[in-house]
């Protein structure tokens, strides 16, 4: 089954700049889907759809930061403040949160094309580390533990007749466990499989156990 593509979502309490910004996003080619009530959105948002999100800085109830802290609680969402006027210690409140663009009212439709595309792009860009993240994971799943005491000193730089002192066992069967770990991690080589060590946090240098 394919992935949804990239869906802009749009929430503003004013009817008239909902309608104004979903009609431009729309005409420019964009999937959107508008709300009119934080609510509603947080209610029916599913962080597993990607794309961005276009957010009202000045809303009743829960304001523009309300949402991004509750977005932030399940997840990354590529998010984009339009605000009514200039507020610079809102912006950059947003903006240390994470926000991809902060626009002021009156903005031009580029500015507002550029942000969407840019924050659609940022959301792409996280979702792939992400995947690659999760694939490197579930092929450490499948190592064995002494296979895993391998990886750990390879990846930490030791020699396998090094790595065999530190296990009691021999060059051989290191190589051949080293082999095993090489092709179970999808590695063609040691700078290959050190960065995907890295990419999971397990630290060279630091094998676990002797």
């Amino acid at each position: 089954m394919s992935l949804p593509g990239p869906t802009v979502f749009v929430l503003d309490d004013d009817p008239a700049v909902l309608r104004g910004l979903t009609r431009l996003l729309q005409t420019s080619g964009f999937e959107v889907r508008a709300f009119a009530s934080p609510r509603a959105f947080l209610e029916q948002h599913d962080p597993a759809i990607p794309g961005c999100l276009v957010l009202d800085v000045a809303m009743p109830a829960l304001n523009g930061l309300d949402v991004q802290k509750a977005l932030a609680a399940e997840g990354d969402r590529a998010i984009i403040f339009i605000a009514g006027q200039a507020d610079v210690a809102t912006g950059v409140r947003a903006m240390k949160a994470g926000a991809v663009d902060f626009l002021t009212k009156p903005f031009d439709e580029s500015q507002l094309l550029g942000a969407v595309t840019a924050a659609i792009e940022k959301d792409r860009a996280v979702r792939a580390v992400r995947e690659g993240l999760r694939a490197v994971q579930q092929r450490l799943a499948t190592l064995t533990s002494r296979e895993r005491e391998v990886f750990e000193r390879v990846v930490a730089g030791r020699l396998n007749k090094q790595i065999a002192a530190d296990l009691g066992t021999t060059e051989k069967t290191v190589k051949v466990h080293r082999a095993r770990v090489m092709q179970k991690m999808g590695a063609t080589s040691l700078a290959q499989l050190v960065r995907s060590a890295g990419s999971i946090g397990t630290e060279p240098g630091r094998p676990s156990g002797r």
